[in-house]
């Protein structure tokens, strides 16, 4: 419950985004002193898997959160991925009050939810020593964190509503998919009007309600983490190891005047 203890304290916490599918950006993320990694199944060739389940075993033998982005919101890949042990369900393309409802009801046991439960899974400790049933309900029911995604106009539209469904723990921002929404240029600083206004109506919301808030720092400077402070926002996401590897690959390419042509077909 690493996250849980960070998420109830007035405290900034950093993770990046793992694309990869490598135990080793997580290990190395961990050893860097970052918080939580933010392990991407919706764009990436990781599924609810086998796969999944190896990198959710590296962030917990590294002391780091593992929160999981899902496909979807479908209500059997959200249990089966905190079942895993995954610390939040990160759930894109959220659109309406409804569909949040859902994800709480998939992730939370009543009276909180109507998730279904078996012993036999790793967030049971696989019903081994001590386990008892209702210690259980109450701890995971404490634990999972449910992150919706507003990266939409329809998000926008009914954002008091959204907002207003129990059980929400914080809220990310996803500039890519939400400028492509609303017709926009994407631009992952979140500096042009459209995005900045949005941001800032997502931030006063979510603050209101002290629903922790989510966003990418980028680019990766003092002057741009204390601007998302100030908005309120506490979860930073500092990168994505698929980036490090294209910045360290194009500063040695520059160092060594390397030829810029592409094999890529």
């Amino acid at each position: 419950m690493y996250l849980d203890s960070l998420l109830n304290l007035d405290k900034d916490v950093f993770g990046i985004n793992v694309y990869s599918a490598s135990p080793a950006a997580i290990e190395i993320a961990a050893n860097w002193g970052l918080d939580f990694v933010f392990i991407d199944t919706e764009h990436s060739p990781v599924g609810v898997d086998s796969a999944l389940e190896r990198l959710i075993l590296a962030s917990r033998a590294a002391k780091i959160a593992p929160l999981v982005r899902v496909p979807d919101s479908n209500p059997v890949l959200l249990r089966k991925t905190v079942e895993m042990g995954a610390e939040g369900v990160i759930v894109p393309q959220i659109r309406s009050a409804e569909q949040v409802a859902s994800v709480v009801d998939s992730m939370k046991f009543p009276p909180l939810g109507r998730r279904g439960g078996d012993g036999s899974v790793r967030s049971a400790v696989y019903a081994s020593r001590d386990f008892g049933w209702a210690d259980y309900i109450q701890q995971e029911n404490q634990r999972c964190k449910v992150i919706p995604m507003a990266e939409n106009i329809e998000f926008f539209d009914q954002i008091d509503e959204i907002l207003a469904v129990p059980g929400i723990d914080a809220i990310h921002f996803g500039p890519a998919d939400f400028a492509l929404s609303y017709g926009c240029a994407v631009d992952y600083t979140m500096d042009t009007s459209s995005l900045r206004d949005v941001v800032e109506l997502l931030a006063a919301k979510c603050n209101e309600r002290k629903i922790k808030i989510m966003l990418g720092c980028f680019p990766t400077n003092r002057t741009k983490l204390e601007i998302l402070r100030r908005l309120g926002a506490s979860m930073f996401l500092v990168g994505n190891d698929i980036a490090f590897i294209n910045q360290g690959l194009a500063k040695i390419t520059d160092d060594l005047e390397l030829p810029k042509e592409s094999n890529h077909a």
